[in-house]
């Protein structure tokens, strides 16, 4: 995938992020082209290796019709938790890893279900808010919309897919 300065772009585990300069660095007589990229959340700046870009998940963001596909995942489809704590959380982190916004959907609603019958432990509570973090954050960067707007919208899409699954 082609990036360029200026691009939103999204980094795995850590959301929307801006392409802000392209460098050149060098290591004895080895050189390397790095994306510089700014997180828009906090500020933190990642070098990326141009070369390197599909292997750590670096993506555009999302296009307004993947907004839509987004939500329709939020608000249907099957809702799987796995009972087992410890394969639970390790196929969850592979999901967040990926930084697919469809794997990211289905972490939030694994979570977001198993909430409403037991209490999360620490690490999946810290999983599931990164989760609806990096959704809202997302949709609202493409949509220029408020986050808060965002999150409304996206705990409604959500309440309709667990209710779905509940009546099943």
């Amino acid at each position: 995938m082609d990036f360029k300065v200026g691009d939103k772009v999204i980094y795995p585990n850590h959301g929307v992020g801006v392409i802000e300069e392209v460098l050149l660095a060098s290591a004895g007589e080895i050189s390397q082209n790095f994306f510089r990229l700014r997180i828009v959340s906090n500020g933190s700046t990642v070098l990326i290796p141009t070369s390197n870009t599909t292997q750590v998940g670096l993506r555009k963001v999302l296009t307004r019709k993947d907004v839509d596909k987004v939500f329709r995942v939020l608000r249907r489809g099957k809702v799987s938790v796995t009972q087992d704590w410890k394969g639970r959380f390790q196929e969850h982190s592979e999901k967040m890893r990926s930084g697919d916004i469809y794997e990211v959907a289905a972490v939030m609603k694994s979570l977001t279900l198993l909430s409403k019958t037991k209490n999360l432990s620490y690490r999946e509570r810290k999983m599931l808010d990164k989760s609806k973090y990096l959704i809202v954050s997302e949709i609202a960067s493409v949509s220029n919309q408020g986050e808060a707007e965002v999150e409304v919208k996206v705990d409604k899409a959500v309440s309709l897919s667990l209710k779905s699954s509940r009546d099943h």
